[in-house]
């Protein structure tokens, strides 16, 4: 005989009120650039968040259904699919990847790891922002459209910045919370890779416009970087107000 599994009262108000978080998150801040016809948004930081807090199938859930109804109701739903599918892929990697910590990986490997993907990182932002995003773009904030030139030195300065912070996070973390760096930038990487595919051989393929794919690489780069910033220091806090919530994700 099967046992019928059932699923707790609190998991199924986190997940309702992670999902939540997501939609809103992704919504409530978006840079649309006409170039691509693609956007910014800061809904990473809670898909991570998500994952870190309350596990693989949490950060599924939420990721994917809370990002998929934000790209319906933002007007992107030829997106939605394809975000349906991402970013529950990203929330399932980062929940199970911090959940199955090898623990035997030293701090000067996650010295040297952090390192390399943060001039990976940085120099594909610099490189695809110079290229495809240096000039006029439209800042949605709300119902209010703002132009704003965007001068190429910018993208030097954020591909810079980028690989300084994670350097700087590889440096200073103990391993621990190495490997929680490493599950964030994992997912982020899936969800930069998928996005990347979904252009280039599908909307791209059906469309003419696999330039699409390479020149949306920085919006998603840059919002895997936004998303761990916020979603990292955010999880320490959380974790040391409510200690449980930490023994529960690993």
């Amino acid at each position: 005989m099967f046992q019928k599994k059932t699923v707790s009262p609190f998991t199924l108000a986190v997940t309702a009120v992670s999902t939540a978080f997501v939609c809103v998150a992704t919504m409530i801040f978006s840079v649309y650039v006409p170039s691509t016809e693609g956007f910014f948004n800061i809904g990473e930081s809670m898909v991570f968040l998500s994952a870190l807090l309350f596990g693989p199938v949490v950060g599924a859930f939420a990721g994917g259904v809370g990002s998929m109804l934000a790209d319906i109701l933002l007007g992107y739903s030829y997106y939605a699919p394809a975000t349906l599918v991402i970013k529950a892929c990203e929330g399932y990697v980062v929940g199970f990847l911090k959940r199955n910590n090898p623990r035997f990986l030293s701090k000067a490997h996650w010295k040297l790891l952090t390192l390399l993907l943060g001039v990976i990182a940085g120099v594909t932002l610099a490189a695809v922002g110079i290229i495809y995003y240096s000039g006029t773009i439209e800042l949605t904030l709300g119902t209010t459209v703002y132009s704003l030139f965007i001068p190429t030195w910018i993208w030097i300065v954020l591909g810079a910045l980028v690989t300084s912070f994670i350097a700087v996070i590889g440096f200073a973390a103990e391993p621990e919370f190495g490997w929680t760096v490493f599950s964030v930038v994992s997912g982020g990487l899936v969800m930069v890779l998928g996005y990347f595919i979904y252009q280039m051989f599908l909307i791209g393929w059906l469309f003419n416009i696999q330039v699409v794919a390479v020149a949306e690489l920085p919006i998603n780069i840059g919002q895997m970087i936004v998303g761990a910033m916020v979603a990292l220091p955010s999880a320490r806090v959380i974790w040391r107000a409510f200690p449980n919530l930490k023994q529960a994700s690993q």
